[in-house]
């Protein structure tokens, strides 16, 4: 099996587990190789992330890769929440955090930019509304999901 078959085998089963213990798997990546792999699992779940949802998850999803057994040798396993400034990375993460601030990327100049802050207002099939302040005025730019490279949270401090 090569690299990829066993991340997405990784993919799935955290997938799984995540689902039964009631959190949504944000990300799932293998790195490194040999003695210094490490398994990154980042879940998330409406109102956020405790320590104790951490180690649940983790103790659940040891339980299941040990009997699976994906990943040949040895590896750390590693539990965490998104953050504060998470990756928004499909449509239903814009949606949940409709009145938040966003940091988005995009591949190419919208409103003669590629890098935009700005508060999600609204979100469709396909596309994101967000409203940037510019010079003292607000304005609403629609951004194209496939459009967009990079896109996470900013971190408000009020």
């Amino acid at each position: 099996m090569d690299t990829k078959d066993i991340k997405q085998r990784i993919f799935d089963i955290a997938s799984r587990v995540a689902e039964d213990e009631g959190f949504e798997l944000v990300s799932a990546d293998l790195l490194g190789k040999g003695r210094r792999a490490l398994l990154r699992v980042v879940v998330d779940k409406e109102g956020g992330v405790t320590i104790n949802d951490c180690e649940k998850m983790s103790r659940s999803l040891e339980a299941v890769l040990d009997v699976e057994d994906p990943i040949h040798g040895s590896y750390v396993l590693e539990v965490s929440s998104p953050g504060l400034d998470r990756p928004l990375v499909t449509q239903r993460d814009f949606e949940r955090n409709i009145g938040k601030l966003a940091r988005i990327v995009t591949r190419e100049k919208i409103d003669n930019q590629t890098f935009i802050i700005g508060r999600i207002v609204d979100v469709g099939e396909g596309w994101i509304r967000l409203r940037i302040e510019k010079k003292g005025t607000e304005k609403d730019l629609f951004i194209a999901m496939d459009k967009i490279t990079k896109a996470r949270l900013e971190i408000e401090i009020k």
